[in-house]
């Protein structure tokens, strides 16, 4: 026992909403003082919304048996007074713990106490089982267990694991690491060891939630590999809550450059298809920035979806993406927001006035002259035949990275030690790790050289270069 410590055991079962939306259906507490139960509450509560089918199939609880009782606000003083002063203890602390502090937040309260995970420690204590579920464990370990899925039956099982634990630590080790502030143990996944967070480096690249199967489940880009996946465990959206509560190990690869890091995260995505990807999962865009010539001979730049744009010169998910990507090729060309289709249903253009249009809507510019900056326009976001070289930070002081682009077509990166000398682009393939292009990496390397023109090396067709 750590003397002087009580801990507040507690189960809750709820209406099965995620995080946001879950309301509590019954709850129980059970006080240990490191010896034994001291103190005990149990309730149903009426949740004030409807308990779903699947839910009532799970737990027995339906709509009629919390009809008549007590709503959360009305048994609010009885759950601070029990767990005051104690540790917050449960199997798979978070969830319960996430979901009581919703109810008090919902009431304007702080609800606010230290916690203890006995997945976590059993992981601990009690290594190398098949599964942590409270079901298994306590098969696994010979706990009987009754009124499963039930508040007060999870919760004796619980406090009898929770006894079986402290007998385990003997000199009481595991649980005061576990207390001690700044430990992180209760903020992490239950079924994540402490030692593989630890290792995360506090560096550039991609990182892979995986699952007890070893199966990829998300892949993420971060500056920071350590702070972002921390960031994880704090959001408490019902998607960032279920993809940790699934995941037992994280891998990293780091990259240096957070333009590798990006183009990486495409390809993995497109590889292993993570669960919790939603993004560069779709395969086809439904919209392109083309071009057209009106009969005074003016070359237009226009969007609009894929089946109705002529010979499209850039495709794009959805109509913003294009107008986004349009602007920005109108403000860098200095062409007309009235001939790009950015503002319509005028005479002439507002750039005109801020001096940034410089009239082909007025009559003041001949349209020969303004074709000119269309055609570089649009031979910029063709970029077909051109070849280029992306510069970038390397894994260490000593290396740098590269992207190379050849005839339009992304061609891979590579790392490069930073003494090493290259004097062509036959030598420079030598350290290129080959990728395969497609339109989100297209959609990168557009978005990247928006913003770092300068970083993009022309390579000229038979010259020459030092790296």
């Amino acid at each position: 026992m750590i003397d002087g410590i009580k801990y507040a055991i507690i189960d809750v079962e709820t209406t099965g909403m995620g995080i946001q939306g879950n309301k509590i259906t019954e709850i129980a507490i059970l006080v240990h003082n490191g010896k034994q139960i001291v103190d005990e509450f149990h309730s149903l509560v009426n949740p004030e919304s409807s308990i779903p089918y699947a839910i009532t199939r799970l737990t027995g609880i339906d709509n009629h048996m919390v009809a008549d009782a007590p709503k959360f606000y009305e048994i609010a003083k009885e759950i601070i007074e029990f767990t005051s002063d104690c540790v917050f203890v449960a199997h798979n602390v978070n969830f319960d713990y996430n979901v009581i502090h919703k109810e008090f937040a919902d009431l304007g309260f702080p609800f606010k106490r230290k916690k203890l995970c006995t997945v976590r420690l059993s992981r601990k204590l009690i290594p190398g089982l098949p599964s942590y579920s409270l079901g298994k464990l306590c098969a696994n370990v010979g706990i009987p267990l009754h009124d499963r899925h039930r508040a007060m039956g999870d919760t004796r099982a619980t406090a009898l694991l929770f006894d079986k634990l402290l007998d385990l630590d003997n000199e009481k080790k595991v649980f005061t690491s576990f207390l001690k502030p700044g430990s992180r143990h209760a903020t992490l996944p239950p079924g994540l060891s402490k030692d593989v967070f630890d290792r995360l480096p506090e560096k550039t690249g991609v990182y892979y939630f995986r699952n007890e199967k070893d199966e990829i489940i998300y892949v993420g880009k971060a500056l920071n590999i350590k702070k972002r996946v921390l960031s994880h465990f704090y959001d408490k959206k019902n998607r960032e809550v279920s993809l940790c509560q699934q995941t037992t190990n994280i891998t990293f690869e780091i990259t240096g450059s957070e333009l590798v890091a990006l183009l990486l995260e495409s390809e993995e995505i497109k590889k292993f298809y993570p669960v919790y990807n939603r993004a560069q999962r779709r395969n086809n865009e439904g919209f392109a920035v083309f071009s057209y010539e009106d009969r005074s001979g003016l070359i237009h730049l226009a969007w609009n979806n894929l089946k109705s744009a002529p010979n499209p010169i850039c495709k794009f998910y959805n109509s913003t993406e294009s107008r986004i990507f349009l602007e920005k090729i109108c403000e860098q060309f200095d062409l007309c927001p009235k001939y790009c289709h950015l503002q319509s249903s005028v005479n002439s253009c507002f750039h005109y006035q801020i001096k940034k249009c410089k009239g082909v809507c007025r009559g003041e510019e001949s349209v020969s002259s303004y074709n000119k900056r269309v055609k570089e326009a649009i031979e910029y976001m063709s970029n077909d035949s051109k070849s280029y070289l992306i510069k970038q930070r390397g894994r260490s002081r000593e290396e740098m990275s590269f992207v190379l682009i050849e005839n339009g077509v992304y061609q891979g990166y590579g790392f490069i030690d930073s003494d090493q000398q290259i004097a062509s682009l036959d030598q420079l393939k030598e350290f290129l790790v080959l990728k395969k292009d497609n339109r989100d990496i297209q959609k990168i390397l557009r978005g990247f050289r928006n913003k770092n023109e300068d970083k993009f090396i022309l390579l000229e067709t038979g010259s020459g270069f030092i790296l």
